[in-house]
């Protein structure tokens, strides 16, 4: 272990999307308490490169800074550390400072070495970086990782009949650390470069696939001066390792991601390494209960190496233990180039085929719970298991299993449409049916009914009719009642939706009579609302309830969160025709939170439609928020390429024009965009805070044993209760934004509110 005096290098590039990391690294070195720091982190990722930065900063603060490299020769490493504390002892006095970078790298640990120079030398500070912890008492960790990533986005070399989507905006894919980084590098290489609406979804999509490892994002900027972004990515998608081509000056693991893997895996065990290589074929996002059984004994090791990454995505109830189960990922480069190592050695098939069998039984044992009182966690499962889901459809076409295709194409259909995955849903059904044209009559029919279903969700109820017709031919043929009771009911919701109530008023009852004899209690109570809308639509209201409370009985105790959402949308209908606005906001109210419980996307947008026209009708004061609903609505509505019928897009369009009118141009502008910014779950949250319609005398904005509010915390009450943020609610009370905070805290404060959303709701009770 040689030691020398630390020489700053001059900063080439500057730090970006590591602000946060700084400051912590800072504060740590600058601790008197603290004598060790290690930052960690996997190869690739910044740690020399912020240590640099973070000394530079604070250097100042030392009376000495020296730079040490690993023990190249275990015999000679005793004599080597007795010189180097001889160094730092003799040459500083006070607090000196010893950077070790990449301490993992040389021949043994560090370990014991920085352990002896501690004691040797009194008040010294080390910093280490290294992938591993040292595991020394009193060492401190600093822990950083790849920069964060927009997720996956449709459309960006997607597969065919992905949903579309809007293009991303510029400005807010910069919010990302690996997006904001590959521009930078992208306009060193190609100062022409700039990224727009036209390519920022490939981009997004290249940071995405790198994982947001620093060194791959500026490996792949470089790329530039040779391929367009969307090129790129398409040449990344089967093999990341093949980037190469680091800075001269750069070690020889950075100059290539093969390098940089490679050294990665150095001195890893065989069994973890042959873990690790069966781990690599799963896509982001598994849950270790979908891994085999024996790779748990090594996850530790792989997670403290940074070859396998716990992903920062929403835990779900994993499908073999009873609390929520954490996601883990291979991080590339590391699972590229696993995969090629596998291929090159003839072990890639068995891996691959063992993943897709471990998911196949995954849909399978899905399928019956998708129903009833399980429906809410196992949709949730297969949502965060959903690209392994594809994954193995994918693996399974390759090897010719029709009917395993098909049954696990089937399998889907519910997640699917959850998830919003329409037009891949339909793209799958027909793909199966035209490779697969000797699968049993009884399957074509089941996949023509799944494909109508898509169809209808899409938009298109004429081409579900006939896909639903065609799937009760199919079922006559192969005597599958079951399937051409469910066909049945599936297309007179189509005829409904198309205009024709009177064609599948006699189509339901059939279909209702037929489920019901079979014991099929979802389905027919699938069948009954919809009968319930048809014998609305013809004027018989009192028949029409009936069906429908026996729907939502069924729906109730069966715990069909999704049927039951869609039930009440009906009952919400019917009770705004009969002048019922509470009994309406409340069935609206129990779908959003139904939706919300098992993530819907298909039928969201139209339920956010329907609540913002209700609040238009019952609370008019809220126009900030019903404008927030509909922008939210059409932006969830095009990433899943659906289309409206023209009685509904009218009907939304004309509530667009009077909101325009009534707020102005800019207030209407503002409120839009904040809504096209909302995911799915905040704006089930916005509409949620929404005050609920009067239900008698006003109430006094006053709480017991709490001081009433003047009348200026009242005019900013009942703005907060219009949905209007600080800045808003400023410029109409001529106010500055820093009072309105204090106005709202001290609102909250003596409504006894804790949230915005509580205050709005207080405001509701007051109308």
């Amino acid at each position: 272990m040689s030691v020398v005096p630390w020489a700053p290098p001059c900063p080439v590039t500057e730090i970006i999307g590591r602000e946060r990391e700084l400051i912590t690294l800072c504060g740590r070195l600058t601790d008197p308490s603290v004598r060790l720091v290690t930052l960690t982190g996997p190869g690739g990722v910044g740690k020399s490169r912020l240590a640099v930065a973070a000394v530079r900063a604070v250097a100042a603060e030392f009376s000495g800074v020296w730079a040490a490299g690993p023990a190249e020769d275990p015999r000679t490493a005793g004599e080597d550390l007795r010189s180097a504390g001889e160094v730092i002892a003799g040459a500083a006095s006070g607090r000196p400072l010893l950077v070790l970078d990449d301490a993992d790298l040389g021949v043994r640990s560090p370990a014991d070495a920085v352990a002896t120079l501690l004691t040797e030398v009194p008040g010294l500070v080390v910093l280490v970086t290294a992938r591993e912890p040292l595991r020394l008492p009193g060492e401190r960790l600093v822990p950083i990782g790849p920069l964060s990533v927009p997720g996956p986005m449709a459309g960006a070399g997607a597969a065919p009949g992905a949903d579309s989507a809007p293009e991303p905006d510029p400005d807010e894919l910069r919010e990302f650390g690996a997006v904001a980084l590959f521009e930078r590098r992208a306009r060193d290489a190609d100062p022409s470069f700039a990224l727009t609406a036209e390519n920022g979804r490939a981009v997004a999509a290249l940071c995405t696939l790198l994982d947001g490892l620093p060194l791959a994002v500026e490996l792949a900027a470089g790329r530039l001066r040779l391929f367009p972004p969307q090129t790129l990515l398409a040449r990344l998608r089967r093999n990341t390792t093949v980037l190469a081509g680091g800075s001269a000056n750069a070690p020889e693991r950075h100059r290539s991601l093969a390098a940089l893997a490679a050294s990665a895996l150095a001195g890893l065990d065989g069994t973890a390494r042959e873990a690790l290589e069966r781990l690599a074929v799963y896509e982001r996002g598994f849950g270790m209960s979908m891994a085999e059984p024996a790779f748990e004994a090594v996850l530790e090791t792989l997670l403290e190496r940074g070859l396998v990454a716990s992903v920062d995505e929403e835990h779900v109830e994993g499908t073999q233990f009873g609390g929520p189960e954490p996601r883990f990922a291979v991080p590339e480069p590391v699972r590229s180039y696993c995969r090629t190592e596998a291929e090159s050695a003839g072990r890639a098939d068995a891996a691959l085929d063992a993943h897709a069998r471990r998911y196949r039984d995954l849909v399978a044992a899905a399928g019956p719970r998708l129903g009833g009182t399980e429906q809410v966690r196992w949709l949730r499962i297969l949502e965060a298991e959903g690209s392994n889901v594809r994954a193995a459809l994918h693996r399974l076409r390759v090897r010719g299993d029709g009917e395993a295709v098909a049954a696990m194409t089937l399998g889907c259909r519910l997640p699917w449409l959850v998830q919003g995955r329409l037009r891949e849903g339909l793209h799958r059904c027909d793909e199966v049916t035209e490779e697969h044209p000797g699968l049993p009559e009884a399957v074509h029919g089941r996949l023509a009914d799944m494909a109508g279903v898509f169809a209808l969700a899409l938009g298109d109820p004429h081409e579900a009719v006939r896909r639903h017709r065609r799937a009760i031919a199919l079922g006559k043929s192969s005597g599958d009642r079951r399937q051409g009771a469910l066909a049945s009911a599936h297309l007179g919701v189509a005829l409904l939706a198309a205009g024709e109530p009177q064609g599948a008023h006699p189509v339901l009852v059939t279909a209702l009579s037929t489920l019901e004899s079979l014991g099929l209690t979802g389905a027919a109570a699938e069948a009954a609302a919809a009968l319930a809308a048809v014998l609305r639509a013809d004027g018989k209201r009192r028949k029409a309830q009936e069906l429908l409370d026996r729907s939502l009985e069924s729906f109730r105790r069966v715990r069909d969160a999704r049927g039951l959402a869609g039930a009440l949308r009906i009952a919400a209908s019917m009770a705004l025709e009969g002048e019922e606005p509470e009994r309406a906001d409340r069935a609206l109210r129990e779908s959003l939170r139904l939706y919300e419980s098992i993530g819907e996307r298909t039928e969201l947008p139209g339920l956010l439609e329907e609540f913002a026209l209700l609040l238009r009708r019952v609370t008019p004061g809220q126009q900030p928020r019903m404008v927030r609903l509909l922008a939210a609505a059409d932006r969830l509505r095009a990433g899943l390429g659906a289309q409206v019928r023209d009685e509904w897009r009218s009907q939304a369009e004309r509530a667009r024009t009077e909101l325009s009118a009534r707020l102005g141009w800019t207030d209407f502008a503002t409120a839009w965009a904040e809504g096209v910014r909302m995911s799915s779950r905040t704006a089930v949250a916005e509409a949620l805070s929404a005050p609920a319609p009067a239900r008698g005398a006003d109430a006094a904005p006053v709480v017991a044993d709490r001081p009433p509010l003047t009348p200026r915390q009242v005019q900013v009450a009942l703005l907060v209760g219009e949905g209007l943020t600080n800045r808003q609610i400023a410029a109409r009370l001529d106010l500055s934004e820093w009072t309105v905070v204090n106005h709202v805290r001290q609102v909250m404060r003596r409504l006894g509110c804790t949230s915005r959303v509580q205050v709005a709701g207080a405001v509701g009770r007051w109308a």
